[in-house]
């Protein structure tokens, strides 16, 4: 990446020219220089370096990373307890292999260590610029760029930068944020929150209170109750509480394993075996998309069988009708909560599921006038569901994105905004947010992305962006057919922006089906703007790449069967 040798020839050099009309003296097929800017060096940023690499030719390419390390969400959530509820050697790059993960379900401090020893063996930090936090961007309709005022965090320095291109790797679940409660600031205590951990917080012998029961609130709850006094768990509502994903291959009841030095020796010698693993956890987690229709038989039955499952560790009338809701198996992402219930069958623990009315010095009062003196509150209280960026993002004709996404986050396919031209996003509104490892997903997306960027490069374009129809047609097939899906009930969940009756914010349809889509992307749902005023300019001086390179030119006679790979992208 970064080299000018393929790029368009200065405008007095051309091959022919007719009035406005001017054919560059190139061969068709050769990318003009791009620059790519990302934000965020988590999973998406890093697989989005490699990928460029490998796929793209004539791109300056930089990720502004606002924390001191790579690693995104895995960086920043370092809380006791926090690991993935994905089997671990499915929550990793294809083209990073790891056979020496040491436990089933990983624990976020290998997953970090994962990831920064990835953008180390992948000579990916070069692209990498830590500690730079994006201030804003803007899209500039002329010139066919973003312009972006960017932090250096480390001096203070504002610089500007500006790119064909913008990435937007930040991530989901990644603006975290205070419970709205009154007096919080008031409490005289340690107050922590998940997602900003402070790791010399001490709780040993403490009262600790946990809001919260997400997958963040149940792995600390689980994780910091040996150490305490008590434990007081404040949960507003009821939630399904599962075997991890994959549990069949899991250990016992669905819990977690440390791999073997034999097991790990066999994948590092037998990449065929470790591949067939591989695949084998991936489609326990992948085939039961049934599961998420409202009214299917096995939804009935997960529903049945995870109620006597809670009920049968829980053991109490009380606690059984606190916990277990209502509402469909998967309407609220299904949480896989090691030890939670157990936990709260401890003397020194307790669950309470009355409303809390405000934070006092000395503890938690709830609306019942019960006050909890404790000496720390830890709120796994979640982020901020609304997917507009920590940075105004400004589009065509000024458009804001909060604005265009003040009432209901959209995206066409979850990787692109109307009216905001070469701007993509990664798990946008709409991606398959519950639907497995979103490293795979990632993958896919990126791929499907840089297509995009390819032929935006070879074949004469300035500007993409998809187009309102398309974007408003993909919007009324998500929301009619979510009518059928477990997502669609009534539950109070961030895959509906945190609402219990909102719009659902995952695909529509099985994460198979997803990745099925983005093999080939629907060009005609896409508002495309040429470089210049015929369509037909990027052919060029008569040749193609083809032959400039020497690749084979008769592949046109090859066997009938074969396929065009390697040949244009």
């Amino acid at each position: 990446m970064g080299s000018h040798e393929n790029q368009l020839l200065p405008e007095d050099i051309y091959f022919a020219s007719e009035g406005d009309y001017l054919i560059p003296n190139v061969p068709m097929g050769s990318p003009r220089h791009l620059r790519i800017i990302c934000v965020g060096a988590g999973a998406s940023g890093l697989n989005l370096a490699f990928q460029t690499r490998e796929h793209l030719r004539d791109v300056d390419f930089v990720i502004y990373e606002k924390n001191k390390d790579v690693g995104g969400t895995w960086f920043e959530n370092r809380y006791p307890g926090c690991a993935c509820d994905i089997p671990a050697h499915n929550y990793q790059f294809s083209w990073a292999p790891n056979p020496n993960w040491s436990e089933f379900y990983a624990t976020s401090s290998e997953i970090r260590e994962y990831l920064q020893e990835t953008s180390y063996k992948y000579d990916l930090r070069q692209y990498i610029r830590l500690q730079h936090r994006v201030l804003d961007a803007v899209w500039n309709e002329e010139e066919g760029m973003w312009r972006l005022n960017i932090k250096d965090e480390s001096s203070g320095e504002i610089l500007s930068d500006s790119c064909h291109f913008l990435f937007n790797g930040g991530g989901y679940l990644n603006h975290w944020k205070w419970p709205n409660i009154n007096g919080l600031m008031t409490f005289k205590g340690d107050l922590v929150h998940t997602a900003d951990w402070k790791d010399d917080l001490d709780l040993r012998g403490k009262k600790v209170g946990v809001i919260g029961n997400g997958s963040s609130g149940m792995q600390v709850l689980a994780a910091i109750y040996p150490d305490v006094q008590s434990l007081v768990s404040f949960s507003r509502s009821p939630t399904w509480v599962t075997p991890n994903f994959a549990a069949d291959f899991a250990g016992p009841d669905g819990g977690n394993f440390q791999y073997s030095e034999e097991q790990k020796g066999e994948f590092v010698n037998d990449p065929k075996k470790f591949l067939e693993y591989r695949k084998a956890l991936e489609k326990a987690m992948t085939g039961n998309f049934a599961l998420n229709l409202r009214d299917s038989q096995l939804q009935q039955f997960a529903k049945t069988r995870l109620t006597e499952h809670m009920k049968g560790i829980l053991k109490d009338e009380h606690l059984s009708r606190a916990l277990i809701p209502e509402f469909g198996v998967g309407c609220r992402r299904p949480t896989p909560g090691l030890r939670y219930l157990e936990t709260l069958t401890k003397p020194n623990a307790r669950l309470v599921t009355d409303h809390i009315s405000s934070i006092i010095p000395e503890g938690i009062k709830t609306e019942t006038g019960e006050i909890f003196p404790l000496d720390c509150i830890v709120c796994a209280t979640g982020f901020d569901y609304s997917w507009i960026p920590r940075f105004p993002v400004v589009g065509r004709d000024g458009i804001k994105l909060s604005d265009l996404w003040k009432d209901r986050p959209i995206a066409y396919f979850g990787l692109a905004v109307q009216d905001m031209p070469n701007y993509f996003v990664f798990l946008g509104p709409n991606s398959p947010l519950s639907h497995g490892s979103a490293i795979p997903t990632i993958e896919a997306v990126t791929k499907y992305m840089l297509r995009m960027v390819w032929k935006v490069q070879t074949e004469g374009y300035k500007a993409v962006r998809p187009s309102s129809d398309a974007v408003n047609d993909f919007i009324e097939h998500n929301d009619t057919f979510h009518k059928k899906t477990i997502w669609g009930t009534k539950c109070r969940s961030w895959l509906k922006g945190g609402q219990e009756d909102g719009k659902v914010l995952t695909h529509p349809g099985s994460r198979i089906q997803n990745i099925h889509c983005l093999l080939n992307p629907r060009f005609e749902d896409w508002i495309w703007k040429p470089l210049s005023n015929s369509r037909f300019a990027y052919m060029g001086n008569g040749t193609t790449v083809l032959e400039q390179e020497g690749r084979d030119t008769t592949w046109y006679i090859n066997d009938a069967n074969s396929g065009y790979e390697g040949i244009f992208y």
